[in-house]
C-alpha cells in the first residue's frame, strides 16, 4: 500500500469530515453504534450499526444539513488521552461495544499503550482515534464535500462478524476538485468494463459455472487473442522460448516453493487423487522451474527465458470479486528468466524496456513504479538479509538508470524477493497496479536449480518473474475503460462494417466481405432490413473503428466511402487502396483511434 501522509491537509480534512459525519448521524440516531471512520483516497466513510432504525440515502440531505451546522460552529479538534480502564469506562457509558472490542484488541496486541489511548473531541463528540485533524471544523470549505452512498460492510471485514452500514462521502480541498471528480466518475461509470463488456458482448459470468469465473465470448476472445499474438511476437524477438505446463500439481511442489501452508487461503481446496493432494495452480513459476530443471544447463545457455500465457486459479473472497478486475480464473502473460548474477541487471533493464514499449504503444500514459521491499521484522520474508539488500539495490539501480519514477514501500515485497509494481492511472486518475516484476534470489536454491559455470563450478541462477501485460482479465478490463470500448483496428472484434445503402448493393458488399475474410480481416456486412441511417448508427454504437459505405457510385467505380469511428469525415477511395490501408492498420498495429490518422493523407501517400 502507498504510504499515507497523515500530516497532509487533505488527510486531515477527510479525517475531520468522517468525525463530523459520525457526530451528525448520532444527533439523528443517538442509539447507533460506531465502527471505523477513516479517510480514503476520494473522501471518507464511517461504519454504523443502526439496529432496527437504519439511515439511508434518503437521509443524506438532513445529515449534510447537520454537518454544515457543525462546520459553521468552528468546533475545535482536541486530543484527549485516556488509560485503557478510563477508555473502556467511557466507551461503556456511551454504549460503544465495537470501540471497546477494538480498544481491547489494540492493547492486547501491543499496538497501543495501556496507559495512553488516544481520543479526539470536537464539540460534544468524542471518538477513539489516532488523528490528526484540522484545527477546527470551520476550516472545511463550502462545497468541498458531499455524501455519496450507503453500502454494507462486515465489522473488521470478516463475514463472521455483524454487518454494518457504511456511509461514504466525497471530499476535496476545493469545490472545483469535487465537481471535476464527479464529472470524471460519471465518465468512468459510462466506461465501466462490466457495463461495456455486456453491451459489446465481450465476456459474461454464469451462476451455474461460478462466481469470478469469466466466460470469454467471441468478441472478447478476439481482443485477448490479439494481445497474446502481439506478446508472442515481442517475446520471440527478445529470445523467449514458449512452454506449456499443466494447471494441476501435487501439493509437494508448493511445499517446496513455500506457498503452502502460508498462502493456502488464496488457493482453491486440494483434490484427493489416488491418495495424493493436488492443487489448481495459483501461479506458473514452480512449473517453469521444473522446465529449467528438466535439462542440463551451462552458463552458455543462460539466460534461459521461458514464457507462457498460463491459466491460473486463485480463491478470492466473494465480496472482493469485481468484473474482470478481480477474478478466480485468469490467464497470465507470464515468463521467468534464469540468469547469472552478472546478467541480472541487463535482463531486468530489458524487461522494463519491454514494459515501456507495451504501455507506450497502448497509450496507457506514463507509468510509475513502486519498489516493494522486505521488512526484516516480518516472518513472511526469507531470512537472508544480505540477499535482500543486494537484490533490492540491483532493482533500485535499474529503475534509476532507466529514469523510471518510483517510490519505495517497505514490507510489500514478494516473500522471495523485491518486487516492482507498475502503477497506471485509470479513467478517474486513480493509480492501479497493472502488472509486476520480481527479482527472485530464493527459489533457485529451494528447487535446487543448477548450471555449470565457465570454470566447471555448479551455481544457482537468479530468477526474474515478469508479466508486463498482466492477466488477460485485468489488462482487457483496463483497456475497455481506457478506450471506452472503442478499440483500435488491430484489436477490434470487427475491423470494418460494410454498409450497403440499399438491397441493390448487397452483392458488392458481400464481395468486399469475402475479400476481407480471405485477407484475414474481420469484416461484417450489414444486409439487414434496417434503414441505411439505422445501420450506420448501429455500427457507431457498436464502437466499430471503420465503416465502409457502398452505393451506386461505389459499385460503378469499385470503391468505398470510408467513415472512421467518432469522425464525420467521409473519404471516397478505390477498394484496393481501402484494403491496403486497413491491412496496414492491422499489420502495424496502429493506434488509429488515438493517433491523428488522416484517411486523405493515407490515400495520397
Amino acid at each position: 500500500m502507498k504510504q499515507v501522509d497523515k500530516q497532509s491537509p487533505i488527510y486531515k480534512l477527510r479525517h475531520s469530515l468522517a468525525h463530523i459525519l459520525a457526530q451528525a448521524v448520532l444527533e439523528m440516531r443517538p442509539e447507533a453504534k460506531l465502527g471505523f471512520g477513516p479517510p480514503v483516497d476520494n473522501g471518507f466513510y464511517y461504519d454504523f450499526d443502526f439496529g432496527d432504525n437504519p439511515v439511508g440515502e434518503e437521509d443524506f440531505k438532513e445529515i449534510e444539513k447537520r454537518m454544515m451546522k457543525i462546520v459553521k460552529e468552528k468546533q475545535q479538534f482536541e486530543k484527549v488521552m485516556m488509560t485503557y480502564d478510563e477508555a473502556v469506562e467511557f466507551l461503556t457509558g456511551t454504549d460503544q461495544e465495537y470501540k471497546i472490542e477494538h480498544c481491547t484488541e489494540l492493547v492486547e496486541t501491543g499496538k497501543a499503550d495501556r496507559d495512553g489511548i488516544s481520543f479526539w473531541k470536537n464539540g460534544p463528540f468524542i471518538d477513539m482515534c489516532e488523528g490528526p485533524h484540522l484545527e477546527h471544523t470551520g476550516l472545511v470549505k463550502k462545497g468541498c464535500f458531499r455524501l455519496d452512498k450507503v453500502a454494507g460492510s462486515y465489522w473488521k471485514g470478516s463475514e463472521k462478524n455483524p454487518m454494518l452500514r457504511r456511509i461514504y462521502g466525497l471530499a476535496f480541498e476545493e469545490s472545483t476538485e469535487l465537481k471535476e471528480y464527479i464529472k470524471l466518475r460519471q465518465l468512468a461509470m459510462q466506461r465501466d468494463h462490466r457495463k461495456l463488456g455486456q453491451k459489446l458482448q465481450l465476456f459474461t459470468f454464469n451462476d451455474e459455472i461460478g462466481s469470478g469465473l469469466p466466460i470469454w465470448l467471441p468478441n472478447g476472445t478476439i481482443i485477448r487473442d490479439e494481445l497474446e499474438k502481439w506478446a508472442r511476437e515481442m517475446e520471440f524477438e527478445a529470445g523467449y522460448e514458449r512452454v506449456s505446463t499443466p494447471v494441476l500439481t501435487k501439493e509437494d511442489l508448493y511445499f517446496t516453493s513455500g506457498h503452502l501452508p502460508y498462502y493456502k487461503d488464496t488457493m482453491f481446496p486440494p483434490m484427493d487423487i489416488d491418495g495424493t493432494n493436488y492443487y489448481m495452480r495459483p501461479m506458473n513459476c514452480p512449473h517453469h522451474h521444473k522446465v529449467f530443471e528438466s535439462r542440463p544447463q551451462s552458463y552458455r545457455d543462460l539466460p534461459v527465458r521461458l514464457a507462457e500465457y498460463g491459466n491460473t486459479y486463485r480463491y478470492e473472497k466473494h465480496g472482493s470479486l469485481s468484473g474482470l478486475m478481480r477474478v478466480r480464473a485468469m490467464s497470465m502473460n507470464d515468463a521467468h528468466i534464469y540468469c547469472t548474477e552478472e546478467q541480472v541487471e541487463g535482463e531486468l533493464r530489458a524487461v522494463m524496456e519491454m514494459y515501456n514499449k507495451y504501455y507506450e504503444h497502448l497509450r496507457l500514459g506514463d507509468f510509475r513504479a513502486r519498489l516493494s521491499l522486505h521488512s526484516s521484522d516480518n516472518e513472511k520474508f526469507v531470512d537472508a538479509e544480505e540477499g535482500w539488500l543486494q537484490s533490492e539495490e540491483t532493482v533500485r539501480k535499474v529503475l534509476k538508470d532507466l529514469n523510471i519514477e518510483f517510490e519505495e514501500e517497505e514490507g510489500e515485497a514478494a516473500f522471495y524477493g523485491p518486487k516492482i509494481d507498475v502503477q497506471v492511472k485509470n479513467v478517474l486518475g486513480r493509480e492501479e497496479t497493472v502488472s509486476t516484476c520480481q527479482l527472485d534470489f530464493v527459489m533457485g536454491e529451494r528447487f535446487n536449480l543448477k548450471y555449470k559455470d565457465a570454470d566447471g563450478e555448479t551455481k544457482t541462477p537468479l530468477i526474474i518473474h515478469r508479466a508486463p501485460l498482466s492477466t488477460h482479465e485485468r489488462m482487457v478490463s483496463f483497456l475497455i475503460e481506457l478506450y471506452g470500448g472503442a478499440f483500435p483496428t488491430w484489436m477490434s472484434p470487427t475491423q470494418v462494417v460494410i454498409v450497403p445503402i440499399a438491397e441493390a448493393f448487397f452483392e458488392y458488399a458481400h464481395e468486399l466481405g469475402a475479400r476481407a475474410k480471405k485477407s484475414h480481416l474481420r469484416a461484417k456486412v450489414d444486409d439487414s432490413t434496417d434503414s441505411f441511417s439505422k445501420k450506420v448508427r448501429k455500427a457507431i454504437t457498436g464502437k466499430n473503428p471503420n465503416i465502409w459505405i457502398v452505393g451506386e457510385k461505389e459499385v460503378e467505380e469499385n470503391s468505398v466511402t470510408w467513415r472512421r469511428y467518432c469522425n464525420e469525415e467521409q473519404v471516397f477511395m478505390g477498394k484496393d487502396k481501402a484494403f491496403e490501408i486497413l491491412t496496414k492498420f492491422r499489420d502495424e498495429r496502429t493506434m488509429d483511434n488515438f493517433d491523428d490518422v488522416s484517411l486523405e493523407k493515407e490515400v495520397n501517400d
